[in-house]
């Protein structure tokens, strides 16, 4: 996965320790032929299915990072409509010693246009899945994608 120009430099600063980010995830929907589906990519990294994911450029509104992340990623428009979870992952430690923690925030995505193919290399594939037929999701990511689908204003929280 490329990592973000910011966290580089960060990197060069503050070596493997841990570093607090921000990131997204971005449930699309769209209906079609009478079925509610959800965008899914299958990550180049582990080949694990997911929603779209990404970490906040400084600065970013978390709803445009979730749009941009869907562009980039899978060459889709889609307008974010509501925040729907905030969680903080556990830390974890990469493959080459860097730390990280996330605060993960899942916004609600309305499809506009496109057809999902994966666009940046971060995922070896892109695509439409009905909620009846969806890939294995770990609990993490079934979570986000709950959470995205659920009906109401008011985003989950724990404390």
């Amino acid at each position: 996965m490329p990592i973000p120009d910011f966290i580089v430099d960060l990197r060069r600063r503050v070596g493997h320790d841990l570093l607090w980010l921000s990131g997204v995830t971005a449930v699309v929907r769209r209906e079609h032929e009478g079925r509610t589906q959800v965008l899914l990519v299958r990550r180049a990294d582990d080949g694990r299915w997911t929603p779209v994911t990404g970490i906040i450029d400084p600065g970013e509104q978390p709803a445009a990072a979730a749009e941009r992340e869907v562009l980039e990623e899978a060459d889709v428009v889609a307008v974010a409509e509501r925040l729907t979870r905030v969680h903080t992952l556990p830390p974890m430690t990469y493959d080459n010693g860097d730390r990280a923690q996330y605060l993960d925030l899942t916004f609600a995505l309305r499809w506009v246009s496109g057809e999902p193919h994966p666009a940046d290399g971060e995922n070896s594939a892109a695509g439409w899945f009905d909620l009846e037929d969806l890939p294995p999701l770990d609990d993490e990511m079934t979570a986000r994608l709950a959470a995205g689908l659920a009906a109401g204003p008011a985003a989950t929280f724990e404390r």
